[in-house]
């Protein structure tokens, strides 16, 4: 048997395959996905401090992101950040929540477009006094999410709900609003029971529940005084929302969280 002669008809047919395969997918390329996002969050998310929230918010930065992937056709989203808000705002009963409904509705028009909810709650819940429920336990924290998660899949069935982890803030930070150490402190009790929320998910509605990004915090802890704006406070210059170098890191790392969901 001649082995050289055998190992050159295998190598041919292998060739012979590829090349097929590669017209195959020139012929018929898979069909792009297209993407509908709404980002539900607070100050954070709404790109308060930046000079054009519109361009530079951290949900626009996210959209750019993903429309580089090649993975996708188009990317559409909606940035329904409210400043001061906690989870209490937008629970199903509120106002708040029946106008991200609507909006939504408007938004994903198409069926067949994937839509997806980015949620970025716990600021303004982690405060000692001021935003509307807070101080908001870890407990109160996760049944308030669990509702708000619930309502949007009833009302959304096929859609993925992505949790973003809040990120850090100051020890000292006091505006209208009081945080502190101690708001500093609740706020990580918190991260926990998003990880919790999406394994409980995973048993009753599969595929449907995903953890965010759990990088930003320490990020924004190492980094603040390059990427967080120096307000001044009443403890005094404290460090809370993104500058537009801060919002753009937060949305590739919202971005990225959102691509490794549904790549």
């Amino acid at each position: 048997m001649n082995y050289r002669k055998i190992l050159l008809v295998l190598l041919i047919g292998i060739s012979a395959f590829f090349q097929e395969t590669v017209i195959a997918k020139s012929l018929y390329p898979r069909k792009k996905l297209d993407l509908d996002i709404v980002f539900i969050g607070n100050s954070i998310t709404q790109g308060s401090k930046l000079d054009h929230p519109e361009q530079d918010a951290a949900p626009v930065v996210a959209a750019r992101y993903l429309r580089k992937k090649t993975e996708f056709g188009s990317v559409s989203f909606l940035n329904q950040g409210r400043s001061g808000f906690t989870s209490f705002d937008f629970l199903p009963s509120t106002p708040a929540f029946s106008k991200v409904v609507d909006a939504t509705k408007q938004l994903h028009s198409n069926p067949a477009h994937l839509l997806i909810f980015s949620i970025k709650l716990g600021t303004n819940d982690s405060a000692i006094e001021g935003p509307n429920g807070a101080p908001v336990s870890k407990d109160a924290y996760r049944q308030n999410m669990k509702a708000i998660v619930d309502a949007l899949l009833i009302r959304f069935p096929g859609s993925i709900i992505v949790l973003q982890q809040p990120i850090w803030y100051s020890p000292n930070t006091q505006n209208n609003s009081k945080y502190l150490e101690e708001g500093l402190a609740r706020l990580q009790t918190y991260f926990p029971e998003l990880r919790q929320l999406v394994k409980n998910y995973a048993k009753t509605s599969k595929n449907q529940v995903f953890m965010g990004d759990q990088n930003g915090y320490e990020y924004f802890r190492k980094n603040y005084l390059t990427d967080l704006v120096a307000e001044k406070g009443k403890q005094g210059i404290f460090y809370l929302h993104p500058n537009i170098k801060g919002a753009t890191k937060l949305g590739e790392l919202w971005g990225v969280s959102i691509y490794k969901v549904i790549k």
